[in-house]
């Protein structure tokens, strides 16, 4: 009785051990829209995030965006806005969380212009 007690024991540890991870995002690589980023995959065993990084540059009608998915072995969550050039990236550890575009990236048309205002200040004053 006792040899079956142990067995049982022992193999629920090496079940438990022996789990990999079973994490699944949607990944794509600088794709202008969403929608082309519903591609999913199987995470690597030390890949505990899904990532969206969501990026806008230009000016108006040149505006481009840019949205890249897939599975990190960190969380890079970042949130940085330049008036003219944007980045966000954000992280999440459930099976395909990372749906959507990070929609966090929103340009500010008052920094842009501030920043196209400077911008001509300085050539003024430099006499170009």
């Amino acid at each position: 009785m006792k040899r079956k007690v142990f067995t049982f024991y022992f193999t629920a540890g090496q079940l438990e051990v022996g789990h990999s991870s079973s994490l699944f995002c949607y990944t794509c690589e600088n794709e202008h829209s969403n929608w082309n980023c519903l591609k999913t995959y199987k995470c690597e065993e030390h890949e505990n995030y899904c990532t969206t990084t969501y990026s806008a540059a230009g000016f108006g009608k040149d505006m481009g965006y840019r949205i890249t998915k897939k599975c990190s072995a960190d969380c890079p969550e970042t949130n940085t806005d330049f008036g003219v050039v944007a980045i966000s990236t954000k992280c999440c550890k459930t099976s395909l969380c990372n749906f959507s575009g990070a929609n966090s990236v929103k340009l500010s048309y008052a920094v842009m212009f501030l920043g196209t205002v400077a911008s001509l200040i300085c050539v003024i004053r430099a006499g170009l």
